[in-house]
């Protein structure tokens, strides 16, 4: 039988406090109609985590953190295509709903893509939201073509060395810019 354990912490403690994450056993989620179950197999900690857990008012409510995960799929919503099960997939999710430090975590499956190979579980945990924030940055806000070298000119990318701006770079330098 599966079993479902998280690592959260119920609203209002204190960090300073001692064992203020805890380790509980919670019901396996079921499917939506968009959603996948996913197995998760790696979780990556997030500046949102720390921003979230500051953030939160007293009240008894258990939290599950965890927004960038891989894992496989265990289990497919009735509306969803393109995913099937055993699927090594990767996603950055949402703080409308628990989070990735649990063992089985249900996901949109419109937010989630089939995860490469040729990465570890790890590598792949720690790119979603920064790859998004950089995506939408370059070609989204500064308009760019999302295309392998269809772009001329130049980019000055400053903090390049933080996650979005590593991230940022590369894409830029994929997409034909020299970065500065």
């Amino acid at each position: 039988m599966m079993k479902n354990k998280a690592l959260g912490f119920y609203e209002g403690r204190s960090l300073d406090e001692s064992n203020v994450f805890i380790e509980k056993e919670i019901p396996i989620p079921n499917c939506q109609a968009n959603d996948l179950l996913v197995e998760v197999q790696a979780v990556s900690v997030n500046p949102i985590d720390t921003k979230r857990r500051q953030m939160t008012a007293l009240s008894e409510a258990f939290q599950i953190q965890g927004y960038d995960a891989v894992g496989i799929v265990k289990e497919i919503g009735s509306a969803v295509n393109g995913f099937a099960v055993g699927d090594r997939v990767f996603y950055a999710g949402t703080t409308q709903r628990p989070g990735a430090n649990q063992r089985f975590q249900t996901v949109d499956s419109r937010i989630t893509a089939k995860a490469p190979a040729g990465f570890s579980d790890g590598d792949l945990a720690a790119m979603p939201l920064t790859s998004i924030t950089a995506w939408e940055l370059l070609f989204e806000k500064f308009g760019y073509v999302p295309e392998e070298n269809a772009n001329d000119g130049s980019i000055l990318l400053v903090n390049a060395s933080g996650g979005v701006g590593s991230i940022a770079a590369q894409l830029a330098k994929w997409a034909g810019l020299t970065v500065y």
